[in-house]
């Protein structure tokens, strides 16, 4: 984690092969897990082609939102995302996520890098404890007033988290939307990736004018990676999850103390 691999502001046309490949291993893990994959955006932008803190997370909520978009259209084929739910979810998210990206402009970039280094290992635990699917019904929900408060407070979390760092959040959507949305896990799933996409365009709207985006790299880049989304989705019930969080989350362990490492100032005031 020294520094960027391909070069500083994205020169990654020289490495084409392995950015593409990185791009599609990133939207794959993106359609089978209805997010997961959408946290290693950030790194490989700013460690791995070498963009700044700031575009790399602004470039980061167009790949996963365009990825999510492109994987939830294989979920919904599959009769697995409840449309509803997704908007009642989303547009609370989208409210926190706007507002999280215009703050941003005032977050030192290392700063947001070390939220986002926290963030990863907040998610690592929730993947390597699992999720269990309590087997609700495929029939349509309803919500007391009790739950629309505690779904608002979720919205708005983790459409603020989006904003600020670039994570999509279907680490913490997918539980949501089993415990407070009462999902069975495969529509929980392709439901994330509905309110994921909301989020990414509220938080992208707010970085507009805030950075510049290098929009050739970034078009083929998402491209690539819902070439990937595609075929997680169409994959998704054919893998043992279970083994896939438990080594995706002792990965992102790893990366998220490389991260903390290589932010250190922020702790240590240098």
């Amino acid at each position: 984690m020294a520094g960027p691999i391909f070069g500083r502001h994205g020169h990654a046309h020289r490495n084409a092969a392995p950015v593409t490949a990185l791009g599609i291993a990133l939207g794959f893990l993106v359609g089978l897990s209805g997010g997961g994959g959408s946290i290693l955006t950030v790194p490989i932008l700013a460690y791995v082609v070498g963009f700044d803190p700031k575009p790399a997370i602004a470039m980061s909520l167009v790949v996963v939102g365009g990825t999510s978009t492109i994987g939830a259209v294989g979920h919904a084929r599959a009769r697995h995302v409840r449309l509803p739910v997704a908007l009642l979810f989303g547009l609370v998210s989208m409210g926190g996520s706007y507002a999280s990206a215009r703050l941003a402009a005032y977050v030192p970039g290392v700063v947001q890098m070390t939220i986002f280094a926290i963030v990863m290992l907040v998610a690592a635990g929730f993947m390597f404890a699992g999720r269990r699917d309590p087997g609700y019904a495929e029939a349509p929900v309803h919500y007391d007033a009790k739950e629309l408060v505690l779904i608002a407070v979720v919205g708005l979390g983790v459409g603020a988290l989006t904003g600020l760092v670039g994570v999509g959040g279907g680490f913490l959507f997918v539980p949501a939307l089993v415990l407070l949305g009462h999902l069975p896990m495969k529509d929980a799933i392709g439901t994330s990736l509905v309110v994921i996409a909301m989020n990414c365009v509220a938080g992208f709207s707010g970085y507009l004018g805030q950075v510049t985006i290098p929009w050739g790299f970034l078009i083929a880049f998402t491209a690539v990676a819902g070439v990937g989304s595609l075929v997680g989705a169409a994959v998704t019930t054919r893998v043992s999850h279970q083994a896939l969080r438990r080594t995706f989350s002792l990965f992102l362990i790893l990366m998220g103390l490389a991260i903390l490492y290589k932010n250190r100032r922020v702790f240590l005031g240098y």
